[in-house]
């Protein structure tokens, strides 16, 4: 039997009308989606389906994301025995996971990174920071040039998303400047990305400390599966140690490349992206050529999974 393992998709694979398809078989996704109605104190569903300008907003993004992953996973679970070796996910996708695993009950979670991407929202003014994507650099190159950068604000490597693919993020200026820098140091291309927000670096630790917060407030347990933290692509060791990583992650890279290196070393042969998009599954052959990919983004594709599992 193969190994699977089941990632979860970040911001940035949102899209109006994700899951309608699912949603018209499958009960269970409108009733994960009014679990999230009761949580927020407002219909996530209807904004998902018809908004997107809303839906893009971060503090509407997290939530929906979440719900749309797990709806999804409960989908295969329920269809089949996935019996997944480990669970991981891109950023956000981190607390789909955890839901996912048992670790975290599923309305705290909605609240948790509802409250997540206020904090983040908040910490930097709008049009102050920025975020890219470098391609065609080993990892190394990006973290020096970004050292380098001698002028006002700051940037660092936020992404390491796979082989030549890293993402930036900082103050606008310094990533623009940092742009060129790379450009010249032989990246293919280094575009700025459509965000309000500089995620995971250093303009995120005053946010990080406030979350830190309200993490102690939520429950958290050791789940039925483990799960890899994008801090530093290793399960935690206990619920405080899942805090803590979860904390550090809002302002310290998301090491990708790594969590999907660590999911082959477990036994995964095939990784399955639960959840809206393709994202992931493009990224896996290139971090681990012997790893399989597929997404569950829509009905055809669950039928597909499926079929295959059983």
């Amino acid at each position: 039997m193969i190994k699977y393992s089941i990632i979860f998709p970040g911001q940035g694979s949102q899209s109006v009308g994700m899951l309608a398809d699912l949603a018209a078989n499958f009960a269970s996704v409108k009733t994960t989606f009014e679990q999230a109605n009761d949580a927020l104190g407002f219909d996530l569903w209807k904004l998902v389906q018809t908004d997107q300008d809303a839906l893009n907003q971060t503090k509407n993004t997290q939530p929906a994301m979440l719900a749309a992953g797990y709806a999804t996973y409960q989908i295969l679970d329920n269809e089949a025995d996935l019996a997944p070796i480990c669970l991981a996910g891109h950023s956000l996708g981190e607390y789909t996971a955890l839901v996912a695993a048992g670790a975290l009950d599923f309305a705290d979670g909605i609240k948790l990174v509802r409250h997540r991407a206020e904090l983040m929202q908040a910490a930097v003014a709008s049009g102050v920071g920025a975020m890219a994507a470098i391609l065609g650099l080993d990892d190394e190159v990006v973290t020096q040039v970004c050292a380098d950068y001698s002028g006002a604000g700051i940037v660092e490597a936020a992404n390491f998303n796979s082989s030549g693919q890293v993402v930036i993020s900082g103050n606008a200026q310094a990533v623009e400047a940092t742009c060129e820098a790379l450009k010249a140091a032989g990246a293919k291309r280094a575009l700025l990305l459509p965000v309000s927000v500089p995620s995971h670096c250093s303009l995120m630790a005053d946010a990080a400390s406030e979350f830190a917060n309200a993490l102690s407030d939520t429950k958290f347990m050791l789940g039925t599966v483990d799960v890899l933290h994008n801090f530093d692509a290793k399960k935690a060791d206990d619920v405080e140690d899942m805090r803590v990583k979860l904390a550090a992650q809002l302002h310290n890279p998301v090491l990708w490349t790594g969590c999907v290196k660590e999911l082959h070393k477990l036994g995964a042969e095939k990784l399955i992206e639960a959840g809206p998009g393709k994202v992931l599954t493009g990224l896996t052959r290139r971090i681990e050529k012997s790893l399989t990919a597929n997404a569950a983004s829509n009905m055809q594709d669950i039928m597909a999974i499926l079929e295959e599992i059983q």
